[in-house]
């Protein structure tokens, strides 16, 4: 109810603005897997390390044209983070700035809906970050995949217990994991799931 107020709100503020077609329906066939890397679990103080962002059409995978973005190492990132943000590939020092990441990555999703794994977690981070410089939260419909997984396994194998964890959903589903505790193979794996699942994976398997 809070978001749902705090939507039309912004989006009255919005409406003259540079991001007011954000608050449109959206009438095309096209959804965005979203993943974030940030410093901590706890959504009250994780910064953002990176974003990635992947179009999914019908049952095809766009990953020609995604977006994975990194950013500047933020203040609080200590230096055993960042030599291991740098193991995994990910230069902290040449990143965007948070407002010009944000700002990419509202012009890349637009107002379609969005997917993710545990998705509230990473639309909690990016709303801490993205209101203060935009004035806005994202006003996107967002699914969440671990509970669609979820929800599919009750009513489908209702009397399993299901683990549901990224690895093991994955499996299930005989989806390859794409660089785990990346941001665009987190994002990748997640839109391929999503595939299986509309595809009646867990009915045929």
């Amino acid at each position: 109810m809070i978001r749902s107020l705090r939507r039309v709100a912004d989006r009255r503020r919005q409406a003259d603005g540079r991001y007011g077609w954000l608050f449109s329906p959206y009438t095309g066939d096209e959804m965005v897997a979203i993943d974030c890397e940030t410093t901590g679990l706890d959504t009250r103080t994780a910064e953002l390390v990176s974003i990635a962002a992947v179009r999914i059409q019908g049952e095809r995978v766009l990953t020609s044209g995604s977006l994975d973005l990194r950013l500047q190492p933020p203040a609080s990132l200590c230096g055993d983070s960042i030599k291991i943000h740098r193991m995994r590939g990910v230069d902290l020092n040449d990143g965007d700035e948070l407002g010009e990441a944000l700002e990419k990555f509202l012009d890349f999703i637009g107002n379609r809906p969005l997917l993710g794994w545990c998705i509230d977690y990473d639309r909690a981070v990016i709303d801490r970050q993205l209101r203060p410089l935009f004035g806005f939260s994202l006003p996107n419909a967002c699914l969440d995949v671990a509970r669609l997984y979820l929800r599919e396994m009750h009513r489908t194998r209702p009397q399993l217990e299901p683990t549901v964890n990224f690895e093991s959903v994955a499996e299930a589903l005989n989806v390859p994991v794409m660089g785990r505790h990346t941001a665009l193979g987190d994002a990748t794996t997640t839109a391929l799931m999503y595939i299986r699942l509309k595809k009646g994976a867990l009915t045929t398997s």
